[in-house]
């Protein structure tokens, strides 16, 4: 099984890889709400865009769907008829999102990333903030949940060291490339590079507050993360 995840790791990430220059069309008819990296959790009517094994076979017949529930992670969470349902309900763009977003310029209404951005290597980082502003349409709201850097460090002057390390700082698993934790983000650090790559203003939000649409099904995770809103 160890070894089936692992060529399942590579070949979704090589053919990430091969797709980096790929564009995809949305309609431009209804309000466009692009969801990155977003793993299983989404919402009616956006966009989900993710390199995980599950974008990839979103789009295939429902029977792939079904052996593809036996060979990830998603059956520890899911079950089989609810994975199913998410993947055949939503629309996947299976993408490598450090290599970008996968849409035209100026294109979308709002976009969205929980607990995606700290598992890229900063200047991938920086770049996929760049990719959100260039996809977003004048007056559009990127909104961005991360782990707390302030939160994280707080456990350890509480005492809670192995959660400190195990949880934030050195997340790993060998057989999920997306699953380590490369980078940790504090309010001002967060500002300053969504500044940096064109946004107007940013503000700190709250969990379940703001002004992207879905947020009470999309946020999770409301002790330890930072939210924070941007307005291109």
């Amino acid at each position: 099984m160890k070894l089936l995840r692992q060529t399942i790791e590579l070949t979704t990430l090589t053919l990430g890889k091969l797709k980096r220059k790929q564009r995809c069309k949305v309609d431009p008819g209804q309000a466009v709400k692009v969801n990155l990296g977003c793993g299983l959790s989404v919402a009616p009517g956006w966009v989900n865009i993710d390199g995980s094994l599950n974008a990839l076979v979103a789009n295939l017949p429902a029977f792939i769907h079904r052996l593809a529930y036996r060979m990830t992670g998603a059956n520890r969470y899911y079950t089989e008829e609810v994975y199913c349902d998410l993947l055949g309900g939503n629309r996947f763009i299976h993408h490598d999102l450090a290599a970008g977003i996968p849409l035209n310029d100026a294109v979308a209404d709002y976009t969205y990333s929980s607990h995606f951005i700290e598992h890229l290597f900063r200047r991938d980082a920086e770049h996929l903030l760049a990719e959100m502003h260039r996809v977003l349409k004048a007056g559009g709201t990127a909104r961005i949940s991360v782990p707390d850097l302030e939160f994280a460090v707080s456990r350890y002057a509480a005492g809670e060291k192995e959660r400190m390390l195990t949880q934030y700082f050195f997340v790993d698993d060998e057989d999920n490339h997306y699953s380590r934790h490369k980078y940790m983000y504090d309010f001002p650090m967060i500002e300053e590079l969504l500044l940096r790559v064109g946004f107007r203003e940013v503000r700190r939000s709250s969990f379940a507050q703001g002004s992207i649409p879905d947020i009470d099904i999309l946020d999770n995770r409301p002790e330890d993360s930072l939210f924070v809103e941007a307005t291109k």
